[in-house]
């Protein structure tokens, strides 16, 4: 069994050191908590909302941003995903890193970017499947818009995911809520895995948030949820064990091929 927590976070457009802070802050009560895992929003290190300031603020895999998750991960023996931008010579993607100490971070590159904002300032990444392996359970990532797209979460499945994590930017209105409340349960219980999905809370200059992050189990059931866009630190305790009779009742891996 493994103990995640998610941080709703109110990311400060343009100014890393104070994301950083929170998050630091976040790994230090994550850790109290008992979590051997912290996940936070989509780009949350620039802030979702940062503009033309993201592509200044992008670093490589070995910049400074990412060693500092690497100290906050060490310093407090948890592991952290992260939201940040990347740059890989000319190109910025929109990416997430697993970050287990001083170990080389995990990337994974958002595939299916949504609207003109993310148009104008990333480069797409080709779809991919990301998995590491944490405490007897394989992880796998995926961004905000890519878990709306069932191949991208079935792709993963068939990899032997047991969760997958999805750093998000979620906007408040009626799809967004529609996705957090239907879309992710549905995700979950049709590959009969966990999913993570962790927002932003609050607004910025250029966007409001649906907050409403949520922790859902095969069975399509919530083990943890916010209910609201505020910014809050939930847990949840991810044991495949306990949702046997799910993935023995709704075979769908399993018989995917049998048709």
């Amino acid at each position: 069994m493994m103990r995640i927590a998610a941080l709703q976070m109110q990311s400060v457009p343009g100014d890393v050191q104070a994301n950083l802070a929170r998050i630091e802050g976040a790994a230090i009560e994550a850790a109290r908590g008992g979590a051997d895992l912290l996940i936070t929003p989509e780009l949350g290190l620039t802030g979702y909302g940062a503009g033309e300031a993201i592509t200044a603020l992008a670093e490589p895999v070995n910049g400074d941003q990412l060693r500092a998750l690497q100290a906050i991960s060490s310093a407090n023996r948890i592991v952290i995903i992260a939201g940040f931008a990347e740059r890989d010579e000319a190109d910025v993607y929109n990416s997430a890193a697993f970050v287990d100490g001083d170990n080389r971070p995990a990337i994974y590159r958002k595939s299916h970017l949504y609207g003109n904002y993310e148009r104008s300032l990333f480069k797409p990444s080709n779809p991919a499947n990301c998995i590491v392996e944490m405490g007897g359970l394989k992880l796998g990532m995926l961004i905000c818009y890519d878990v709306e797209f069932p191949e991208n979460v079935r792709r993963l499945a068939l990899g032997g995911v047991d969760m997958v994590l999805v750093p998000t930017a979620l906007p408040a209105g009626p799809s967004g809520t529609f996705i957090a409340n239907h879309m992710i349960q549905v995700r979950a219980f049709e590959n009969q895995i966990f999913i993570a999905y962790v927002n932003h809370a609050g607004a910025d200059e250029r966007f409001t948030f649906a907050g409403n992050s949520r922790v859902a189990a095969p069975d399509g059931s919530l083990l943890s949820a916010c209910y609201d866009d505020a910014e809050q630190l939930i847990f949840a305790d991810i044991d495949p064990a306990a949702f046997t009779v799910s993935s023995d009742n709704n075979s769908y891996l399993k018989d995917l091929g049998s048709a």
